[in-house]
């Protein structure tokens, strides 16, 4: 039986790794981070042990009472391989990350894709607390989902549920002026995936295509429209217009009583008002009564979901 009053996780994401320690309640004991290294699958395992490392000692525990470790992944672990597979973190793909994790940390490892994570950080004492089902997004260089019910975790039978990101983007505008079909061709192989228009790198791509100017960065992009730039705020009318439809989707699928947004684009509070009134028109509702809201704990979410996934409650 895992220890059930602390909880150490790890949430390896594109540009850092974080750890991070939680008591009983659910409240930080520590939390560290360093940056990501680059390309490099022996570098990230070394980092990921030195932070476990560090915790432990931090913590006063020994190799007798060590604490098992939940990790969340920008991925997820395929049934039949037990690698990883569909990572944008493409170092990762193929890997036997969480054999490898667990013979470098001599300890159990639970590995979960990090929209997962959030989702059941969010269930648990977040932005969905109580709520029957939640589904988690993110929309940062990536863009990916998951989903709780009644506060677990749900994969599906080929543990891929809530893959939203690698959906296409529902009701493509076939006009020039929207210029989304066919889409960007996405990492994965196909085109205009909803990654490509949702995540920051997408607004900033999409932005530089309609203007013919140098890219921006989604930040600066967002500055700009809030300063009076007109062909920025368009940018942004149309970001708000794509991510209604993709939500729409996932109501008239999964009609989930919360939709929490994680990620450096749920930064964007104009979102919270501009999505909800566009989203009706392809919800097949007379009324949308799902809430939108931002992850309570914000970019400690995946941290946190990582070290709940060995709590009772969200067992897998």
């Amino acid at each position: 039986m895992a220890d059930q009053t602390v909880s150490l996780g790890l949430d390896l994401g594109g540009t850092k790794i974080e750890v991070a320690a939680l008591d009983a309640q659910g409240r930080f004991l520590l939390r560290e981070r360093r940056a990501t290294p680059q390309g490099d699958y022996a570098a990230t395992l070394q980092v990921m042990a030195d932070l476990v490392a560090h915790a432990d000692a931090r913590l006063g525990r020994t190799d007798r009472v060590a604490l098992p470790v939940g990790v969340a992944i920008p991925g997820s672990i395929s049934p039949t391989t037990g690698r990883i597979r569909n990572a944008n973190s493409t170092v990762l793909n193929g890997r036997p990350l969480q054999r490898d994790l667990e013979q470098r940390l001599a300890r159990p490892v639970r590995l979960h894709n990090d929209a997962n994570c959030l989702a059941i950080s969010e269930a648990a004492d977040g932005a969905g607390q109580g709520a029957r089902m939640v589904f988690g997004v993110i929309l940062g260089t990536g863009v990916g989902a998951g989903i709780a019910i009644n506060g677990t975790d749900w994969l599906g039978c080929n543990a891929v549920a809530g893959e939203w990101g690698h959906n296409p983007l529902p009701w493509p505008r076939p006009s020039a002026a929207w210029r989304e079909l066919p889409g960007a061709r996405c990492w994965c192989g196909l085109h205009g995936c909803i990654e490509t228009w949702l995540s920051g790198p997408g607004f900033a791509a999409d932005h530089a295509a309609q203007t013919g100017g140098g890219e921006m960065a989604a930040p600066d992009l967002i500055t700009a429209m809030r300063a009076g730039d007109a062909a920025a705020r368009a940018s942004f009318m149309r970001y708000c217009d794509r991510l209604a439809r993709a939500l729409a989707h996932v109501i008239n699928l999964l009609d989930p009583d919360v939709i929490v947004l994680g990620g450096g684009m749920s930064k964007v509070p104009e979102l919270y008002a501009e999505v909800p009134l566009r989203w009706g028109a392809w919800v097949f509702s007379d009324a949308v009564r799902t809430r939108l809201l931002p992850a309570q704990h914000g970019d400690s979410s995946g941290v946190r979901g990582a070290a709940w996934l060995w709590r009772a409650s969200s067992a897998i």
